[in-house]
């Protein structure tokens, strides 16, 4: 290093007493510290006597991290960051001022993100450098919202440059009062009346690692026994220690975990320390061993004050008696007299901690008092000092110790207010000089105690007051806080800082030490508090009890508080190991998210988020009344700790829902957690099997560590110590690095616990030195979060080994790779995937996927509070075996809209070109209208491979999971598979289903309207993708896919369902019930509420097709009226048509309008059939004449040519010889036909008229036929030739890529209908392909239909429709069509 003398400039004095010259010693002490320390070269000054930080003596460092450079004049040190040059530290920003009584030191900082220094309330982590000043002198007072300086003295802090993480901490060793002052510029100032300043800079890459550098030189923390991280109960004042076992005796009825309880002042005499309470208390001596009976340990409290009263007896109080006789006082300014004050006993004096002989009575009289009443650990309390009088009984002295010039901003601006004169007297010097050591003295000497009575044995120590250094040997609370939900939100920033400090072993009393707590605030805290290093409920007196039995055994807060305790417990070995690693290196324990993802300035100012060490991040709820609230997810993979299942989430702030007895608690993917069963204590749980979570990482690694021993020898460290570490070959190395304790208990890891593991391990092999070992262990596997369970392992704590696990395709996994015809090996294995032929008689697909991967990853994910958006990229990996029409798009977009809050869209398009998309209406707000609290489910984006999962959120059942190998979507060929949530499926159609309970087991269904009668896996009428779902729990789901194509779907007993369509896009509709009658409720809310049929259409009908005449007709009207029979409606099939020609009258129907008449004046209602071929070999046919005419038929594309195919209608003058076969009486007799395009808004007022003109017939009144309804029928469309009159003109519309599986599969899709290429024409005038339409063609015909009906017949009227297709309820009613008389079509009706 280097010395210089600075010269003070002639400026004007500002607190007398300047010195005018003083000495600059700067040495390098290490390459990451550096010391500048500036002192009087003449005068002595008063310098901080640490039990750890001696003078430094080294060898010279090499290889500095930083360069000092000295400004001259005025004088300015710069400390410079030698990889860059930035410079760190930069005092030319203000002058240094050195008086007496005052100096000052300004520093000029590279960034604003400065955290540390205390003790006080800081509303946030990260210091806001607008003006602020916050004084530091130790100080009994409560903390609040006030600046206020609170019991500790830490002058550290920690400057985060950038987010390369790269940082400095600065700390100044002096222990006069001060102030800290921050300004925008961004620079500190620190102001000290005494002392020297004698500052050190310590650098890191990383805020850790600046951490670690500073808490070496400070002292490394204790490393607290293994008891110390359970759950401690406290109270102020429990009026005896009856009222102490009651509270004992109810928290462990209720199960809670719970090993220490500590007694407050009230359990001594008068409040006396090293006495108790002979009434009150009288059994006291006995109460260790009533604790120690259960597991459990007992604190006392001891205070910094000793009375100069007798006992209640008159007996001489002898812990002051032997304090007096050994003069171990803090003495007035004479240096002799006892400074007498007041605290909790009445006249008290004060011991002098500093004093050897103080050290020695405080020994013994804590032995003493042992031998009466055993203790396990000691609380100290008081010693900032307190003092209930200012300065002393007498007062203090007119000085300029007790009267500074300058006095800093802190409590009541009175140096001696609520302690002692500054001018009294210790060993170490004037209380002005040691005031803020009293508490650090004091853990020195109470340190010894505990060496005393607990030799070999680490015990426990807790301070209100510390210093730098305290940590060494004691934790700290966060002192007097309050029952708010303020205080609950400030405790995390004070527990971080104290982790800055070298104190890790911290936490703020769960539940507010002052005022009533409500059960809300309670709960919330003792969920966050469950996860505090230092976890103790404690209140004060005459306030409720707040221990969680006290809530009532049943109440939610118990539930909830046990829950999270029991994590607590269950990961109390990776708890452990962090503290040995602050132990015996300086890491943080409870860590700030920032001092992980520093690179990532968005955690900069987290600090109502924190984590244990690297790996656990825990997101408490720190407001009143809400269970949804906004937190952010670092850039890592996450895991939640309850499910297991990985969070999609990563780099963002989103909205959590956290109910009443919930918190957010996730692991960080690339971390291996130890865990041990717990138990209500930990003397039971650590006799209890150990585990590991492996959380896997992007790329399926994970380390971690575990320190393992006694849990309470102090000395030589008899330990195991191990690592682990996965690798992407699915192996797990359990290392022993260390060996030479062993555990009593025979320790083993009986259970590991893989999350992310995108396949089920079907065998785990453990090895010993490369040898295979016997293991009968069990594997279990959950797929939908990706979670393998290895149990009943026998892997011994200390010993190494490896596993290995081989990951595979169970039966139920198996997802169809090749559903097209004529699979085969080789077919298979071009697509990269596994054939295996499966020879049981279950139709498990012999082609299936090798893994999970789909192919697709997701970027850009952005959740706000109204859905989600995120790209799909296909990983172009395997383009071989793919042709032009099924080659996946390359990028596509995912929507997902959560509209209502029982309802969410999620919608997969190709963004870059503009696909088909079902031209239906739906019933969804303008704007999402759901609410963030409200929302019935939770929906998560994954990636690698992509999926979608959806969640019910009140119960956590995951509804939708689609992240599956079969996800593709190409021209023709979109494939979607979902695990499902249970095995209780009901929908899909229309096809013939031999129960209404869809089987799972390996069957397919093909969706495609045709004209099919019922039967067996026959696609028939209607068209309808949507299912209903029952969850385990008997809540349900509904799930529309609004997609047009031809479809199939595959059911699988995993139990999952598979979608493929040949076109169009992926669009699904989700409601969320949760009862199945809601479910239809909410869905028909969607497409549209049922029509309201007439009530005369709930009577019975009558209809036959092959009515001879009309006399037929009204001989049997008149038959069922004499047998009494109800009847309503009479129809009449296509018979009553000329040559089944749509508005004619067959010449043997000339009494149908007649015959209308008369049974409606008698109260019936009829009901007409239209079919939508319309005949194009007439002469003199207005349907057809009108209808080329306003265009209305569909076409072939890019052609005024009409597609003509033949249905019912008959070419005119021609006699049918019906002995013929079916075949050749089409091809003889059947007219060519054209379809009307029911798009076209020409074809509605072309079919609008025609309906009209057979009602009322413009030619010949008679004819006019009064129908009250109208049936609609064949408007699959059916076709009696396949395609059309002379074929098709587009091989691969017709017969795609991918045939669903329909029946006749190998007849394409023209089977029974039209050319898919047939050009149809939306109202807004796009052209659309039949091959995209055909399934709307029912759907369309449906509403014009119902519409001419109404404005014919100004009645409700009915509509009734063979095709349908979601929302055509809205305009018609529907019949199962053309059954069979058979016994096993009634009960098919019913599922129908």
């Amino acid at each position: 290093g280097f010395q210089a003398t600075l010269t003070r400039l002639s400026s004007p004095s500002l607190f007398k007493n300047d010195i005018n010259t003083v000495l600059l010693t700067a040495q390098y002490q290490t390459q990451n510290r550096f010391r500048f320390k500036i002192t009087d070269p003449k005068t002595p000054r008063f310098e901080v006597p640490h039990e750890h930080v001696g003078p430094f003596s080294g060898p010279a460092a090499s290889n500095l991290q930083y360069k000092v450079d000295v400004q001259q004049n005025p004088f300015g040190i710069k400390v410079t960051r030698a990889s860059n040059g930035k410079v760190l530290l930069n005092t030319t920003i203000g002058p240094l001022l050195y008086a007496e009584q005052f100096l000052q030191l300004s520093i000029k900082l590279p960034s604003s993100n400065i955290y540390g220094v205390g003790e006080h309330v800081h509303k946030q982590y990260q210091h806001d450098v607008n003006w602020k000043t916050w004084p530091i002198f130790s100080r009994d007072t409560a903390p609040s919202g006030n600046m206020d300086n609170l019991y500790s003295v830490q002058t550290f802090f920690l400057c985060l440059e950038d987010n390369s993480g790269a940082s400095f901490g600065v700390f100044l060793m002096n222990s006069n009062a001060m102030e800290f002052a921050l300004q925008p510029a961004p620079a500190v100032t620190y102001r000290t009346i005494g002392g020297i300043l004698d500052f050190y800079v310590f650098l890191g890459d990383t805020p850790e690692q600046v951490v670690q550098e500073y808490v070496k030189f400070i002292g490394l923390p204790a490393l607290p026994s293994y008891w110390t991280l359970g759950f401690h109960l406290s109270h102020y004042d429990y009026g005896s220690l009856d009222e102490v076992k009651a509270v004992v005796e109810r928290n462990r009825e209720i199960g809670l975990p719970y090993d220490v309880q500590h007694t407050g002042i009230n359990y001594m005499e008068a409040r006396k320390d090293f006495t108790y309470d002979k009434v009150n208390f009288k059994d006291l001596p006995s109460f260790q061993t009533y604790m120690h009976d259960y597991g459990q340990k007992y604190i006392i409290i001891l205070d910094a004050a000793i009375s100069t009263e007798a006992l209640a007896d008159g007996s001489p109080y002898q812990a002051y008696e032997r304090g007096q006789s050994q003069k171990v006082w803090v003495n007035e300014s004479d240096g002799v007299t006892p400074l007498v004050g007041e605290v909790w006993p009445g006249r008290t004096v004060f011991p002098d901690f500093t004093n050897p002989d103080c050290t020695s009575w405080w020994v013994e009289e804590c032995k003493i008092f042992y031998n009466q009443v055993p203790y396990d650990g000691i609380w100290i309390d008081m010693n900032e000092v307190a003092n209930f009088v200012q300065g002393s009984s007498n007062g203090c002295e007119q000085n300029d110790l007790n009267y500074p010039p300058f006095t800093p901003h802190i409590v009541d601006r009175l140096l001696y207010s609520k302690t002692l004169c500054m001018d009294a007297v210790q060993k170490w010097g004037q209380q002005y000089d040691v005031h803020n050591l009293f508490g650090y003295s004091m853990t020195l000497s109470t340190q010894r105690a505990i060496e005393t009575l607990f030799p070999g044995k680490r015990s426990f120590l807790l301070s209100r007051s510390t210093f730098a250094g305290s940590g060494k040997y004691a934790g700290h609370w966060l002192g007097d806080n309050a029952a708010t939900w303020d205080h609950i939100k400030w405790a995390i920033p004070g527990m971080l800082e104290f982790g800055l400090f070298g104190i890790p072993y911290t936490g703020a009393d769960i539940c507010g030490f002052f005022e009533d707590v409500t059960e809300e605030l309670c709960r919330r805290w003792m969920q966050v508090g469950a996860f505090y290093p230092f976890s103790r409920n404690h209140n004060t007196e005459k306030r409720i009890l707040q221990d969680p039995a006290a809530f009532g055994a049943d109440s939610v807060l118990v539930k909830s508080s046990k829950h999270y305790l029991n994590i607590r417990y269950t990961l109390l070995p990776y708890l452990y190991t962090l503290f040995y690693k602050a132990h015996t290196q300086g890491d943080t324990v409870a860590r700030p998210v920032l001092h992980e993802f520093y690179s990532d300035e968005a955690t900069w100012s987290v600090d109502k988020q924190f984590l244990w060490g690297p790996g656990l991040l825990i997101t408490p709820v720190l407001d009143p009344g809400v269970d949804i609230i906004r937190v952010y997810i670092p850039d890592a993979v996450w895991y939640d700790y309850d499910s297991g299942a990985k969070i999609w989430l990563r780099k963002q702030w989103t909205d959590m829902y956290l109910p009443a007895d919930k918190m957010g608690l996730h692991l960080r993917g690339g971390y291996i957690f130890p865990f041990q069963q717990p138990a209500t204590t930990t003397v039971a749980s650590r006799k209890n099997p150990m585990g590991l979570i492996i959380a896997l990482d992007d790329n399926n690694e994970a380390v971690g560590e575990l320190f393992w021993d006694d849990g309470e020898s102090t000395g030589e460290m008899l330990a195991t110590e191990c690592n682990y570490f996965t690798v992407p070959q699915n192996v797990l190395q359990m290392n022993v690095t260390n060996n030479n304790y062993a555990d009593p208990n025979n320790l083993t890891f009986e259970e590991i616990k893989i999350l992310g593991l995108l396949q089920e391990p079907v065998s785990v092999t453990v090895l010993q030195n490369n040898d295979v070992q016997n293991s009968s262990h069990n594997i279990t596997y959950n797929p939908v979060d990706k979670v393998a369970l290895i149990k009943g392992l026998q892997l011994e704590l200390g010993k190494s080994y490896s596993l290995r696990w081989t990951l595979g395709t169970s039966v139920n996994e198996k997802y169809d790779c090749h559903p097209g015809l004529n699979a085969s090996k080789e077919k298979c294995e071009q697509l990269g995937c596994v054939w295996t032929e499966d020879l049981s008689s279950l139709r498990v697909p012999y082609c299936y996927y090798n893994g999970p991967d789909n192919a697709y990853s997701v970027a850009d994910v952005k959740y706000t509070s109204s859905g989600v958006t995120a790209n799909l990229t296909f990983n172009k990996s395997n383009l071989k075996a793919y042709g032009k029409s099924t080659l996946p798009i390359s990028t596509l977009r995912l929507e997902v809209k959560y509209h209502n809050n029982h309802m969410l869209q999620f919608k997969i398009y190709d963004y870059a070109n503009e696909r088909y998309e079902v031209p239906v209406p739906l019933n969804v707000p303008k704007s999402p209208e759901s609410t963030v609290k409200n929302r019935l489910y939770d929906v998560t984006v994954q990636n690698k491979p992509f999926g979608i999962q959806v969640r019910r959120r009140s119960t956590g059942t995951v509804i939708w999971d689609s992240q599956l190998p079969t996800f593709t979507f190409s021209d023709m060929f979109i494939q979607i598979s979902t695990r499902l949530a249970s095995q209780y499926l009901y929908g899909f159609g229309e096809t013939e289903h031999t129960m209404f309970r869809r089987d799972m087991n390996w069957h397919t269904w093909g969706m495609f309207t045709r004209d099919q009668p019922p039967g067996y896996k026959m696609n028939s009428y209607g068209f309808q993708p949507f299912y209903m779902g029952l969850e385990e729990d008997g809540n349900a789901h509904g799930v529309l896919l609004l997609n047009s194509n031809a479809m199939d779907v595959t059911f699988q007993p995993t139990p999952a369902l598979t979608y493929r369509t040949t076109g169009g896009i992926l669009d699904f509709y989700m409601v969320l019930g949760p009862t199945p009658e809601l479910v239809v409720q909410e869905y028909t809310a969607l497409v549209g509420r049922p029509v309201m049929p007439p009530y005369w259409a709930l009577g019975f009908q009558l209809c036959r097709y092959g009515y001879e005449n009309d006399t037929e007709i009204a001989k049997l009207v008149e038959d069922m009226k004499a047998a009494r029979i109800p009847y309503d409606v009479q129809y009449a099939d296509i018979d009553y048509m000329e040559r089944q020609l749509d508005f004619t009258l067959n010449p043997r129907f000339t009494g149908l309008p007649a015959l209308i008449n008369k049974i409606q004046e008698e109260g019936m209602r009829f009901i007409l059939i239209l079919d939508p071929a319309i005949s194009g070999n007439e002469t003199n046919y207005p349907a057809f004449t009108r209808g080329l005419e306003k265009d209305v038929f569909i076409k072939w594309p890019n052609t005024n040519d009409i597609i003509y195919a033949k249905v019912w209608p008959d070419l005119p003058n021609v006699e049918v010889n019906n002995t013929l076969d079916w075949e050749t009486q089409v091809e003889l007799y059947r007219a060519y036909v054209a379809f009307p395009d029911f798009f076209r808004n020409s074809t509605t007022e072309w079919w609008t008229r025609e309906i009209t003109e057979v009602y009322t017939n413009p030619h010949n009144a008679s004819k006019s036929l009064k129908f009250d309804g109208l049936w609609i029928d064949m408007n699959e469309p059916a076709s009696f030739v396949n395609g059309a009159v002379g074929g098709c003109r587009n091989q691969q519309l017709n017969f795609p890529p991918y045939v669903p599986q329909l029946g006749s599969r190998s007849e394409g899709l023209i089977f029974k209908t039209l050319c898919m290429e047939g050009q149809h024409y939306l109202p807004d005038g796009s052209p659309v392909s039949h091959y995209n339409v055909h399934n709307l063609y029912g759907w369309a015909q449906t509403k014009p239909t119902l519409d001419a009906l109404r404005n014919i017949t100004k009645e409700r009227g009915i509509i009734i429709t063979r095709s349908t297709y979601p929302s055509s309820g809205k305009w018609s009613g529907h019949w199962l069509g053309d059954n069979t008389a058979a016994w096993n079509q009634l009960d098919k009706s019913i599922i129908g």
